[in-house]
């Protein structure tokens, strides 16, 4: 017989038990050690069985067993320790705060939308890279001190989890998630109803939605979830999956997370006095309504749209996480509008508006779609990607909003990703650390914070300590990684057997599969077809010749979920899934169902080297390889995302890339293939394998240790968001400040104006007079004196600027490594309202060498000249000496 409805009767916590239960409900214990041991401590047999969630072991112990922890003195005193610290962590200054007692001027707050969290596995909102980046994000703020607020959707089935059928076609599960069984708690007014976010809908209908609140460490997360009585049946599903629904659904989601989730925001820090966030982080495109309910928000105080528009820009920072334009979510025009328009959402805020931030005007781009991330762009006037690589990219991808703009200029730049070291270090990794450079120092260089006496976190100068560290010791514990790796693999390739259909009769061979001692690689990561999950399946023959070598075997761990609507993806899997379960080489590969974070953090330790080859340039960070790193494996990957910029032959190795349209894509499969085998037969597995006399791989550990050396300091979320807060966040908030009504109305009038005038901005004059000009050629060293005549349209010199760009030039006459020099206002405007400019151009470079004049507005409130898109340019009429050639 079944039951109707589910909950969880809890014990009462004696008194001197109740610092467990705020222990429990905050996620700092997903990350802080000692506090998931005093958990074990609690109950051992029920750890384990608990997934290793504190909410759900405390939810199952037995009253016995919490009077006898009442009454354990030992226990007693650490559970005082524990909270002691937490209340610590949670009250101490930290690097915020320290910055802002220096005087730098920093947001009150910041608002952080994702569409997914990985934060813990106790609460499954992720389904890869981009929720466990911001996941990490949360703990690094907080272990910073940033006063930051995540605001995401409670999705009720979550993901999904990951089965797989006996002949190995992928399965999908999606178990209800009940929040009270959850590390959350609801948001509640004064009066103690919960708390309800309200979206108005089509027909006259209306979307409901509660907050639940998970405290991750110092930082809030507010989650909103449809699953409230007030909604019909429809409405109680817009929160049931993540990345679920056709498009429909999906506009609906992102409407709560952007719209709903700012007023969940503003309930939140009514209720809690909290400042309101000066600046919003708009994690990817998903999020990016969020800007139009802070357009009405302002309408609604009396600021008309354009100066909104402005207030807004000013304040939001947007984040792309795609190279490719298929990544991104777009939506037929007619849905939007039908959201939008009478009756729906955003009363006061002109559905032809809307439209207009998301449709895809450049060439090429399709004016019926509604491109999320371009409304992100538009909403925006800070952008980045998530590595040096994927800046370019992303650049080069949005360049179509910035006609007239080489790519190098369009205003998006790039914070590589980082990730939270606490979460991802193994526990043995950082007692070695522990042993040698002692606790604080240990801890502080993982999570990027402050010790006393040391000005920066995070430093080189920190890390270079692992140089002290012996080689056997480092060796010794790769073992140990390796091991508990081997233990891992076993107990869920044999519960995924069991899963498949098979009998424990026909199982023993699960006890020999992987040796501690053999060379162990990594893969895993979601299964798109661009990740290349099949591509050491290209030749089997050598594949299996490297598994099964007499002296220099490899053994290989693979996980990895496909998209449930992508039977593509799911055929990869099945693919891997078939070839490891030949017998013959069944002890050497294995695919592990579920991919996750309780997986991952006993799979990247564990592992030798961790492969990475994506099709590049389409890895936009890729940040499982830092966090096998962190634990001392090494990196083979394809110079793609993170890897492309700091990569060292010192510390991994880098699969050659087919690139060029030449290369169609089974032979560049085929040459990076054969790379990869090549570089794993004859560099990877022998330095491996090469041991002295003590049976130490001198040249293996020493790779390691500048891994850990060199990377370290660079792959912390830390780094990261110390990168945010400074390069973004603290200029956001003071472009933000100084958007006063009266400043964003002029700011507005302006662009209105400059708009209306540039198609009669014009550069109708160039020339250049230099004393050793000789033909087309000029000496080094030399300089030329340009004078231009500039129209204006009816614009002031004070409007524009005025620029020559020069540099190398290729066949084609383009500029490369372009650099920009102003030209300076020589006078009145003629009698044909031109205006004279000159300047100096000194010609520092040998080589064929070109230079061209523009124009470009200007204003203080501008992020970079580039920002309108506008740009005006000399034709080949405009006059005399417009270029030079210089040998």
């Amino acid at each position: 017989m079944k039951a109707i409805r589910r909950f969880t009767v809890r014990p009462v916590l004696p008194e001197s038990l109740r610092p467990l239960h705020d222990l429990a409900r905050n996620l700092r214990w997903s990350w802080h050690n000692e506090t998931r041991e005093l958990f074990r401590a609690a109950d051992p047999e029920g750890w384990r069985p608990a997934d290793f969630d504190p909410v759900r072991l405390l939810g199952a112990m037995s009253a016995g067993r919490l009077a006898e922890l009442a009454r354990d003195e030992e226990f007693l005193a650490r559970l005082a320790d524990a909270s002691e610290n937490l209340r610590e962590y949670l009250d101490g200054p930290r690097w915020y705060q320290n910055r802002l007692a220096q005087g730098a001027e920093l947001p009150a707050a910041i608002a952080y939308f994702s569409p997914e969290f990985g934060v813990t596995a106790a609460l499954p909102q992720y389904s890869g890279g981009l929720g466990i980046l911001a996941g990490d994000h949360l703990k690094a703020a907080s272990d910073l001190g940033v006063p930051l607020i995540g605001v995401g959707l409670l999705y009720r089935h979550g993901y999904f989890r990951q089965t797989l059928s006996r002949d190995g076609w992928q399965q999908e599960h999606y178990p209800v998630l009940d929040p009270d069984e959850l590390p959350l708690t609801l948001l509640r007014e004064t009066d103690g109803t919960p708390a309800r976010v309200v979206l108005a809908l089509p027909g006259g209908r209306s979307l409901h939605a509660g907050v639940w609140q998970a405290r991750v460490g110092r930082v809030p997360l507010l989650l909103l979830d449809s699953d409230v009585e007030e909604n019909a049946p429809g409405e109680r599903d817009v929160t049931d999956r993540l990345y679920g629904g056709g498009s429909d659904h999906r506009l609906l989601q992102e409407m709560l997370l952007g719209i709903g989730g700012v007023r969940a925001v503003r309930t939140y820090c009514r209720l809690t006095a909290t400042p309101d966030p000066e600046v919003f982080h708009t994690n990817e495109g998903h999020a990016g309504l969020l800007g139009l309910e802070r357009i009405r928000e302002l309408a609604g105080a009396g600021l008309d749209f354009d100066s909104a528009l402005e207030v807004v820009r000013a304040g939001t920072v947007f984040t792309t996480h795609t190279p490719v334009p298929a990544g991104i979510d777009r939506f037929d025009r007619q849905l939007v509008a039908r959201h939008f328009g009478e009756g729906g959402e955003l009363p006061g805020v002109g559905v032809e508006r809307i439209l207009r931030l998301g449709r895809e005007t450049y060439p090429g781009g399709e004016p019926d779609l509604f491109n999320m991330a371009v409304m992100g762009l538009r909403l925006a006037q800070r952008a980045n990607g998530v590595s040096t690589l994927h800046g370019a990219v992303s650049r080069e991808m949005f360049s179509g909003l910035w006609p007239g703009f080489d790519p190098a200029e369009v205003p998006i730049t790039s914070v590589t990703n980082g990730v939270h070291a606490p979460t991802w270090v193994a526990p043995e990794v950082l007692r070695l650390g522990v042993r040698h450079f002692g606790t604080d120092r240990a801890t502080a260089a993982l999570a990027g914070g402050e010790v006393a006496g040391e000005r920066r976190a995070g430093t080189p100068r920190r890390w270079d300590a692992v140089t002290a560290v012996p080689d056997r010791e480092i060796w010794d514990l790769r073992r140990v990684l390796r091991e508990q790796l081997v233990t891992e693999v076993r107990k869920r390739l044999y519960a995924s057997w069991r899963r498949r259909g098979a009998g424990t009769a026909e199982l023993g061979w699960i006890d020999d599969v992987l040796d501690p001692d053999v060379l162990t690689i990594g893969f895993a990561r979601r299964v798109p077809s661009y990740k290349r999950l099949t591509l050491m399946l290209r030749d089997r023959d050598r594949l299996r010749e490297l598994l099964l070598h007499p002296t220099r075997p490899i053994q290989i761990v693979v996980a990895g979920k496909a998209h449930p609507a992508d039977d593509g993806g799911k055929r990869l899997v099945q693919e891997l899934v078939r070839f490891a379960d030949d017998p013959r080489v069944r002890h050497r590969i294995v695919f592990l169902p579920d991919y996750g974070m309780a997986m991952a953090q006993k799979l990247y330790p564990g592992c030798d080297v961790w492969l990475n080859n994506p099709l590049r340039p389409l890895e936009a960070c890729g940040t499982s390889g830092m966090k096998a790193a962190l634990n001392g494996c090494l990196n083979l990957s394809v110079r793609d995302g993170w890897w492309d910029e700091w990569f060292e032959p010192d510390f991994g190795w880098a699969i050659p890339t087919a690139d060029g349209s030449a290369v169609d894509e089974d032979r560049r499969d085929e040459l990076e293939s054969n790379a990869l085998y090549a570089l794993i037969e004859d560099r990877v597995a022998p330095r491996f394998y090469d041991r002295d006399g003590e049976g130490l791989p001198e040249r293996w550990i020493e790779m390691v240790r500048r891994t850990l050396v060199t990377l370290g300091p660079k792959v912390l979320a830390g780094r990261m968001v110390r990168e945010y807060v400074e390069r973004l966040y603290a200029p956001a908030a003071q472009a933000r400040r100084a958007l006063v009504p009266e400043a964003a109305r002029e700011l507005a009038d302006w662009k209105a104006r400059v708009r209306a005038a540039w198609p009669k901005v014009s550069v109708d004059h160039v020339e250049a007079v230099t004393d050793t000009a000789a033909g087309g050629s000029a000496e080094l060293g030399s300089t030329l004196a340009l004078r231009v005549r500039i129209a204006l349209g009816g614009l002031d010199p004070d409007d524009v600027e005025v620029q020559v760009v020069a540099g190398r030039v290729d066949s084609g006459d383009a500029i490369a490594d372009a650099q920009v020099f102003p030209l300076k206002p020589a006078g009145g405007h003629d009698l044909e309202g031109r205006w004279p400019y000159e300047g100096p151009l000194a010609l520092d470079r040998t080589g064929p060498y070109g230079y061209t004049v523009r124009v470009l507005p200007a204003h203080a409130l501008l992020a970079s000249g580039a920002e309108l898109g506008l740009v005006a340019l000399p034709t080949e009429a405009t006059g005399e000496g417009a270029g030079v050639l210089m040998r």
